[in-house]
């Protein structure tokens, strides 16, 4: 009587990197503070909004980037 040979499937590539996601946070975090500090300063200057809209943009950006992208290993 002979073994049959076992076939394995692969396993799918894991994917998401949690420090992606870490970074996507505190660069909400950041963007959070500096809405924050605007609107204290009565909206007098607009930077601080643009800054803020900048970082929750990049924010979101790796946030999905760190659910798409395949981790090593």
């Amino acid at each position: 009587m002979m073994d049959e040979p076992t076939i394995r499937a692969a396993a799918p590539p894991r994917k998401g990197w949690v420090s992606l996601y870490a970074v996507a946070f505190a660069m909400m975090l950041v963007a959070a503070i500096a809405l924050m500090a605007s609107s204290l300063g009565s909206l007098r200057s607009i930077g601080l909004l643009w800054i803020s809209s900048a970082l929750s943009l990049l924010a979101a950006g790796l946030a999905v980037a760190s659910a798409v992208v395949p981790r090593r290993g």
